[in-house]
C-alpha cells in the first residue's frame, strides 16, 4: 500500500490502540511515520504528585510491543512493589500503578515541570520507545471529563471508571474546561491534510467527545467529511469492553450500531460495523452514512491488519 499523504486517528483506550498496532502492520515500514495518533486526555489526571495520561500510554505502549497483553493496559512483565509499600503504608492505591509505569510518569511530571508541552513530551516518550508513527495529544491544555450520577454526583473520569468501575448511571457527561482548551500544534494541518481520517473504535462518549469538544476539532471534521470513516465499537449492541454500550443509552442515543452512525454522521461519511450488525445497514444509509460491513473484533494481530486495511479503503 502507497501512503502519499498523512493518515490521521482519532483515539482513545485500549481498542484505538489495537487499531493503531494493526494499521503499523497493514503499512509498508516507511509509511508509519505518516501516521498521527491525535489522542484523548480528558481521561488525565495528577495522583501521588504525577501527571497520568492513560489513554497516550496505553497508545503508546501498544505500538511499542510492551503493552501487557491481559490487562490490555500498562506494561508487560510488570512489578508492583511501588504500590505493595504505599498500601502498607495506607497511601491511596485505588488507581493502580506499576513500577515500570511510574518511571513515565516521573518523566512526564518532570518534563512538564521543566516548561516542555504535553504535546512535546509524549513525543520524546514515543521516540525513546523506538516508535515512528505520530503520538499527538488533542490539546496541551487542560481538559477533564466529568460524569454526574443519578445521585447527583460529580465524579471525575477515572473515580467513575475505576474507582467505581464504571458501575453508576451517568445523568450529564461533561468535558470541563473545554472551552478555553486549542488544538495541540499541528493537529488542525494534519486534519486538514490527511488522505484519510479514522476515528477509531474508541467509546464515542467519553473517547471521542473531548477530542470534539476542543474548539476547531469538529469543524474541521465537518470539512473533511468526505474523507472520515469511523469504525463502531460496539458489536450486536454491546461493548466488547467498558461502557461505551450504556453510556451511548444514557446519553440519549441508541446502544447499537446505528446510535453510533446517529452521532458520527455530521462527521464521517462511513462507518465500518461488524457482520453481526449488517441488519442495521440500511437504517445507518438512511443516516447519509455508508456502512461498511467487516470483521470488527480484533481478536488477534491479523484480523487488527485486516479492519486496518478495509478502514483505508473506504477513502481510496
Amino acid at each position: 500500500m502507497t501512503v502519499t499523504a498523512p493518515i490521521a486517528v482519532l483515539c482513545g483506550g485500549v481498542g484505538a490502540a489495537r487499531f493503531l498496532r494493526g494499521l503499523r502492520d497493514a503499512l509498508p515500514s516507511d509509511a508509519a511515520g505518516s501516521v498521527h495518533a491525535i489522542v484523548n486526555v480528558a481521561d488525565d489526571l495528577v495522583l501521588h504528585g504525577l501527571h497520568i495520561s492513560p489513554d497516550l500510554d496505553t497508545v503508546t505502549y501498544t505500538l511499542a510491543d510492551r503493552i501487557d497483553p491481559t490487562r490490555g493496559w500498562g506494561l508487560a512483565d510488570e512489578s508492583w512493589q511501588a504500590m505493595s509499600m504505599l498500601e502498607t503504608l495506607g497511601g491511596d492505591a485505588w488507581f493502580r500503578l506499576g513500577d515500570q509505569d511510574l518511571g513515565t510518569h516521573l518523566y512526564r511530571t518532570q518534563r512538564l515541570a521543566d516548561g516542555a508541552s504535553l504535546s512535546q513530551v509524549t513525543d520524546e516518550i514515543a521516540r525513546a520507545l523506538g516508535l515512528a508513527m505520530r503520538i499527538v495529544p488533542i490539546t496541551d491544555d487542560k481538559i477533564r471529563t466529568t460524569i454526574t450520577t443519578t445521585d447527583d454526583e460529580v465524579l471525575s473520569f477515572q473515580e467513575y471508571f475505576v474507582g467505581r468501575q464504571h458501575a453508576v448511571e451517568s445523568t450529564v457527561v461533561a468535558f470541563e474546561g473545554a472551552e478555553s482548551t486549542s488544538p495541540a500544534p499541528g493537529v488542525l494541518d494534519v486534519l486538514a491534510d490527511a488522505h484519510t481520517i479514522v476515528i477509531a473504535p474508541s467509546n464515542p462518549v467519553v473517547s471521542i467527545g473531548p477530542l470534539l469538544a476542543v474548539p476547531g476539532i469538529r469543524a474541521a471534521l465537518e470539512a473533511r467529511r468526505d474523507r472520515c470513516v469511523a469504525i463502531s465499537p460496539l458489536v450486536g449492541g454491546a461493548a466488547l469492553k467498558g461502557p461505551a454500550d450504556r453510556l451511548m443509552r444514557e446519553q440519549g442515543y441508541e446502544s447499537n450500531a446505528v446510535g453510533v452512525a446517529e452521532l458520527y454522521a455530521p462527521i464521517a461519511a462511513a462507518l465500518v460495523i461488524d457482520h453481526a450488525d449488517a441488519g442495521d445497514a440500511e437504517r445507518i444509509r438512511a443516516l447519509g452514512v455508508e456502512p461498511i460491513v467487516t470483521d470488527t473484533v480484533m481478536a488477534d494481530p491479523d484480523r487488527a491488519r485486516s479492519l486496518a486495511l478495509t478502514t483505508l479503503a473506504a477513502c481510496p
